[in-house]
């Protein structure tokens, strides 16, 4: 029996995992459930998987949901404490995190303490602190396996070399993205609305990584995590724009092969392979048919109409607090954003501002503990410029 954890489980990688694992069939089930603030669909999700365990990040909800728990159910302390007893479980096998934001580091260190196989939907914590993060991996025997679909298609396009070789053997990573909705838009974005960014033409996702899709920062973060993921420098990770999304990423070697994994946009096959990996089975997706495909476009970012995407690749090189800071100011940028405080293109202004502040602290040997601190403070500083910045509006 294979015992899954879904950290995140109302949400899409997270309701799409549950139906992963009961596609798998006999041999695995849930054995627990993690959620934010969503009842409802915890609640239905608890009907039909009947998990062992259950842990609520928000406390209203928590306190809501602890009056009348199902039979059968254990649920765990509220917030953070609760998500990391729920990763380092005796008895889970696979912690799949689909959680959103910072807020997925301390269950993310607390599975790879416990030596877990971890599905990761949850990039933040890799932006913030990967590198630190895969030795602990190494240190505690624990394995990391991407499940977006970019930083999947290079995990399988290396399959066959050893960790410790990827830089020698890689000469570049085409790390490809769908341009989002604005890519093709001309004329300014400083009148887009949080409904219009909200709109993805392939998928379908979370609000906050929705509109990172749109300002292209989802890449800038995906960028920094598969630098941290595979030991690359950022040097050698180039984004394309493919709006078709059917290549989701590939990987130059060093004698000009190139080996790029395709698939339907659906998230189902890749959450899959993370789960079963190194074996496949399978999958609910559609298999691709390459007699339908018209064409495949490729083409250069516009790295000065969407300059979150260059702020990352600049924090990804100075290196120290300064992606944890990227990170930390961007989600509050963008719930901001999302909320009607903060204009659209004032998101990559607040970035750059916080990144900025951080300067003469980029070079200080990070830890663990430091990038958790960073997070604060950028936190602090990314809602203060925010407050200026809509003063002066």
């Amino acid at each position: 029996m294979k015992n899954v954890v879904i950290l995140g489980s109302t949400g899409s990688i997270g309701a799409n995992a549950i139906k992963a694992v009961r596609n798998l069939g006999k041999g695995w089930r849930v054995l627990g459930l993690a959620a934010n603030s969503n009842l409802k669909a915890l609640r239905a999700q608890v009907r039909e998987v009947k998990p062992a365990y259950l842990a609520i990040f928000d406390y209203a909800a928590w306190k809501e949901f602890s009056a009348a728990v199902p039979r059968g159910v254990k649920l765990l302390a509220p917030g953070v404490e609760g998500m990391a007893e729920l990763a380092s479980l005796k008895e889970a096998d696979i912690v799949l995190s689909a959680v959103t934001g910072a807020v997925g580091f301390g269950p993310l260190l607390a599975a790879i303490r416990a030596s877990k196989h971890i599905a990761l939907a949850n990039k933040e914590p890799m932006v913030m602190a990967g590198e630190l993060l895969m030795k602990e991996a190494a240190r505690w025997q624990a394995r990391i396996i991407p499940v977006d679909s970019e930083p999947s298609a290079i995990f399988q396009c290396l399959a066959g070399i050893k960790p410790g070789q990827y830089d020698a053997e890689v000469s570049r990573v085409f790390l490809t993205a769908s341009g989002g909705p604005f890519y093709a838009v001309k004329g300014p974005l400083a009148k887009v609305t949080p409904a219009q960014a909200l709109r993805h033409p392939r998928w379908s996702m979370g609000p906050k990584i929705t509109v990172d899709s749109s300002t292209l920062m989802n890449k800038g973060l995906e960028a920094i995590e598969i630098k941290n993921l595979f030991s690359l420098p950022v040097s050698k990770i180039e984004v394309v724009i493919h709006p078709q999304s059917v290549v989701h990423s590939g990987v130059e070697f060093r004698d000009g092969s190139v080996l790029a994994q395709m698939s339907p946009p659906d998230m189902r096959l890749p959450i899959q392979y993370a789960l079963t990996w190194p074996d496949r089975a399978r999958s609910l997706a559609e298999p691709l048919d390459l007699f339908k495909l018209s064409r495949l476009d490729f083409a250069r970012p516009d790295f000065r109409r969407f300059p979150c995407l260059e702020l990352a690749f600049e924090a990804a090189k100075r290196g120290g607090i300064s992606p944890a800071a990227l990170n930390a100011a961007n989600e509050v940028a963008v719930e901001r954003f999302i909320a009607g405080r903060l204009r659209f293109i004032d998101i990559p202004a607040v970035v750059e501002k916080v990144l900025a502040a951080c300067r003469g602290d980029s070079r200080e040997r990070l830890t663990l503990a430091g990038a958790v601190e960073a997070d604060s403070w950028a936190r602090q500083k990314a809602a203060e410029t925010a407050d200026r910045l809509r003063g002066k509006k």
